[in-house]
């Protein structure tokens, strides 16, 4: 009788062996691999404790905001004035009070030594009669009427106050920001052509503190930098006709400590630095796609070819760098990209991924074997939980990620955790209307939430204005 044969096909080492379901993944592991698959289970299980410990200390650590302080001294000041003026207004209303008494006081004072000279005047004179008495007991019994019933003072409620008021709203910074669905175009939008008031197929943009944009026009071969509110551009990088003329630069990085431009030259294969009309180039051999530079200073590198994104030193450019995403082969699996595309990097350094033909974002943390899906992976598609070819990928100081879905015409919002995205703009078709999009790709924000997109195929960047 032949042994029932149990063996299935190992998920990792591609072997019929005796696996087990892991039901988290709902994949199947051979006992060592399946051992593997548990540390890095284990491995992200700690990177999520460390981030709760790390937390809790700077929350533990968090002080008042010397801003909040200083409206409590204001608080305070503003009381102790308003007393001191209500206890002056007092003072004169009470003064007011004691003088119309004192008045009333003197007034029946008068008349009663008016009566008793009158009294005095009859008895010396002992002529008097019925008439004469009638009248003093009259004057006597008004004098006293009168001291019973002194005037009422009224107080009167002021319609005007007169003390300054104030309010102190309470701002909640909201956890869902809204735009405009109709945007506005701050560069291009004259059709397809090398005009400085035209792009060609715009990738890569970024935004600095004065709202002007620096765009990667890739067909253009170029960088551009468009004033804010100017009807042209000007170009600030490239050298046409010359050896080392870029060709279809993707993206673009300004590098704050001595305000150059870093450019991902796709089509030469290199990342090369702008600074004062010179061209450096930093690294070279390198299928590159997408920039980003961290809190540190650290440069990051998605390549398109390898599947794989690198991590640099800024100013030490003479190694292979890091590898901080990818790297193990083209793939599907979370150790896997596929043609990555548009990266970002947060606060502590996780890497986001825009994985272009595996319709997914992927966040990989700082030292982590292994990414997590945190937008689309569930094939390409345009319902709520899909992505089609995405691009552009920027994370606000929320968490909340945004995705450029190229195909789909449309940018998405992911909450880390949550099962579908939402449509914040786009979607409307892949048209040149107001709130339409063609192939999206680029993202970036201003300093008040303004939504930038490089509106790739309609040859023009779009401002999408923030709600308040």
């Amino acid at each position: 009788m032949a042994m029932k044969n149990n063996k299935t096909l190992c998920i990792i080492c591609n072997k019929d062996k005796i696996t087990y379901l892991c039901e988290g993944c709902s994949k199947n592991f051979c006992l060592m691999d399946l051992t593997i698959h548990r540390q890095m289970l284990n491995e992200e299980l700690r990177h999520i404790i460390d981030d709760y410990d790390q937390f809790k200390e700077r929350f533990g650590e968090q002080k008042p905001n010397p801003h909040d302080l200083s409206l409590i001294s204001e608080i305070n000041q503003w009381e102790i004035d308003s007393i001191e003026k209500i206890k002056q207004e007092a003072n004169d209303r009470r003064e007011i009070v004691i003088r119309s008494s004192q008045t009333f006081l003197n007034d029946i004072e008068k008349k009663f030594n008016d009566l008793n000279e009158q009294l005095k005047q009859i008895r010396d004179e002992n002529e008097f009669n019925e008439i004469n008495l009638n009248y003093l007991r009259n004057e006597l019994m008004k004098i006293r009427q009168e001291s019973n019933n002194p005037p009422e003072i009224p107080i009167e409620q002021d319609s005007e106050p007169f003390i300054n008021e104030i309010s102190v709203s309470s701002l909640q910074r909201p956890t869902v920001n809204k735009w405009k669905q109709n945007a506005i175009t701050v560069a291009g939008g004259n059709g397809k052509g090398q005009k400085l008031n035209q792009l060609n197929h715009p990738t890569g943009t970024f935004i600095d503190t004065k709202k002007n944009i620096f765009i990667a026009d890739s067909y253009n071969n170029r960088i551009v930098e468009w004033k804010y509110n100017e009807k042209k551009g000007q170009i600030i990088a490239n050298r046409n006709g010359q050896e080392n003329q870029m060709n279809h630069p993707t993206d673009l990085i300004i590098d704050r400590q001595n305000h150059s431009i870093i450019i991902a030259d796709q089509g030469n294969r290199r990342v090369i630095q702008w600074l004062n009309q010179n061209q450096q180039i930093l690294i070279d051999n390198i299928n590159c796609r997408g920039l980003a530079m961290d809190k540190h200073g650290f440069l990051y590198v998605s390549n398109y070819k390898k599947d794989e994104v690198r991590r640099w030193k800024i100013g030490d450019y003479n190694n292979e760098g890091i590898i901080v995403a990818g790297g193990n082969g083209r793939g599907n699996q979370l150790y896997q990209l596929n043609y990555p595309a548009f990266i970002f990097v947060d606060e502590e350094q996780s890497v986001y991924v825009s994985d272009h033909n595996n319709h997914r974002v992927m966040k990989w943390r700082k030292d982590a074997k292994e990414g997590t899906i945190v937008a689309g992976g569930n094939g390409h598609g345009k319902n709520l939980n899909q992505l089609y070819l995405p691009q552009g990928v920027i994370v606000d100081d929320l968490g909340q990620i945004y995705v450029a879905d190229c195909n789909n015409n449309r940018i998405m919002r992911w909450c880390e955790g949550k099962e579908e995205g939402e449509i914040v703009v786009g979607g409307n078709g892949g048209k040149h209307k107001p709130n339409q999009l063609n192939g999206p790709m680029g993202l970036s924000f201003d300093n008040e939430g303004n939504l930038y997109v490089a509106d790739h195929s309609n040859h023009r960047i779009q401002k999408f204005e923030i709600i308040l």
